[in-house]
């Protein structure tokens, strides 16, 4: 009897590490990579995100042939529709008994996998994803019966089961949270270095030209496609960050900066989050920079948090609560997503300069997805559904798990508070404090109404007017709340009548 498998790799599981492929047998069963059209299309990816997974898939082909495996590659010119296509096309030509695959990280998709045993007439095996820190089980039984899921207590637990930056059982310096140290703005008080890009071969330029060909209306300019496609350089895109950013990336990881897309950050979430960098190794290596003294405390704690905890949170919360998560919409917001979100052509400079380099290069730091996107998402109203899909097709990095929590949740609070204790909303004084776009902007964050006031001021205050009675008894909103109710009404009335005048005209 044939005890061939067929193992299914997803674009997002480009690690010999993960599940499924541990199993393999060289020879004997049958790896299957397929660039699908449902995949590439179901929202409208980024051109950089697309090529990223393209030709590091077409390289992992090749690193899981040169282990003597055999795979079956499929790529996008052969127009197959969908990965059940893909999989019946293999099943036609190959013997096998079984087909195994690690689950996805979209709940979408793992719906569709739960209906393949009926429909392909062959047992599925869907494996748990180990190659995340924290199982379904860990942050189920950490969320049980707690009234809030708060990210800074499932980070301690992380923290203490890893032993990073730990003294014993406590936290090293004797403080968890060193986020205080780490919100400089930017007043180019540094050097920035220049990034040196990944080379481009071959197999990435015949990528290049097909995404062009078959995604001529996507975002994403691949004229600058920088982005490493294999194990190899990817370590080396880490080792460059270690040795020349990472000592500043803490104090400025929240500046908004004119000159620089990039800044100090590590640029490596697209590679985590598509298997081609593991996550306990960059803490490790993170620590052990700090350990030799390569950067501060401050610094080494804020980028493991990063990782170690709210990459896991958002995760667990993604699994814990969907599908019905995913229809949430707490603040009624179902106004429809502008057009400029899809040509940058705004005339706030920190909104455009954002959303220009989230579609240039489907890259965006924390701060830009969060505080300026986001801020103006969440104060005009703007459709939790669009912008989600939005933030899910712009950027690189983006697959559902991690994107849903971090836009409907942090960004947008339509998920009633499980994720943030209140609205990150912010007037245009936060973006000023934060970087140097006001400089260059026609709009003064020091003004609320007039031609010339910053939109981010009146939008503020609009949105707090509009939900009094849900942030009047909020503890982290009470002095803003307060304050507001304390004006001259007059006075209140002239603002939110500005900033529904300029809602209007910009959506």
């Amino acid at each position: 009897m044939n005890d061939s498998k067929l193992i299914l790799v997803l674009g997002d599981q480009l690690s010999p590490r993960q599940p499924a492929l541990r199993q393999a047998r060289p020879g004997i069963d049958v790896i299957l990579l397929a660039e699908v059209w449902e995949e590439a299309s179901y929202v409208r990816h980024n051109r950089h995100k697309i090529a990223l997974l393209f030709s590091a898939m077409r390289h992992f082909r090749d690193e899981l042939e040169s282990a003597g495996h055999r795979v079956h590659y499929i790529t996008i010119d052969q127009r197959v529709p969908s990965l059940e296509m893909a999989v019946r096309g293999v099943l036609d030509s190959c013997d096998v008994s079984e087909l195994l695959v690690c689950e996805p990280g979209e709940y979408r998709l793992l719906d569709e996998l739960r209906g393949w045993q009926d429909a392909l007439n062959l047992p599925v095996s869907v494996l748990e994803d180990d190659r995340f820190l924290a199982s379904h089980a860990d942050f189920a039984a950490w969320a049980d019966g707690k009234k809030q899921l708060r990210m800074e207590f499932f980070y301690r637990k992380m923290r203490a089961r890893y032993q990073l930056l730990m003294e014993g059982s406590g936290p090293a310096g004797g403080k968890w949270n060193y986020d205080a140290d780490n919100r400089a703005g930017w007043r180019n008080q540094r050097d920035i270095p220049d990034r040196v890009d990944a080379p481009i071969d071959a197999i990435t330029r015949e990528v290049i030209d097909t995404v062009n060909t078959h995604f001529p209306e996507n975002p994403g300019d691949l004229s600058h496609f920088r982005l490493a496609v294999t194990r190899e350089e990817v370590g080396r895109q880490f080792d460059w960050f270690l040795e020349h950013a990472l000592a500043d990336f803490g104090r400025y990881q929240d500046a908004l900066v004119e000159e620089s897309p990039w800044v100090f950050h590590g640029l490596i979430s697209m590679y985590i989050n598509c298997g081609l960098l593991e996550p306990l190794e960059v803490c490790e290596r993170v620590e052990k920079a700090w350990q030799q003294g390569a950067c501060s405390l401050s610094t080494a704690e804020g980028f493991i948090r990063q990782i170690l905890g709210w990459r896991e949170y958002i995760r667990g919360i993604y699994w814990l609560l969907m599908p019905e998560y995913k229809n949430r919409n707490a603040l009624s917001a179902n106004r429809p997503l502008p057009n400029y979100f899809w040509t940058a052509n705004t005339e706030m400079r920190c909104l455009s300069r954002a959303i220009e380099q989230s579609l240039d290069h489907g890259y965006a730091h924390h701060i830009q997805r969060l505080m300026v996107i986001g801020n103006f998402a969440l104060l005009t109203g703007l459709d939790v559904t669009e912008v989600c899909d939005w933030y899910l097709g712009v950027y690189v990095d983006a697959y559902e798990w991690v994107e849903l929590p971090n836009t409907l949740g942090m960004a947008l609070y339509a998920d009633n508070a499980v994720i943030a204790s209140k609205p990150y909303a912010a007037s245009g004084k936060y973006i000023q404090k934060q970087g140097n776009h006001c400089q260059q902007c026609q709009y003064k964050p020091t003004k609320v109404t007039g031609p010339d006031a910053c939109p981010f001021n009146s939008l503020y205050w609009r949105f707090i007017d509009q939900h009094l009675d849900r942030f009047g008894g909020n503890p982290r909103m009470g002095l803003v709340v307060a304050n507001w109710r304390k004006r001259d009404p007059e006075e209140r009335a002239v603002i939110v009548q500005w900033a529904d005048q300029m809602i209007d005209q910009w959506t």
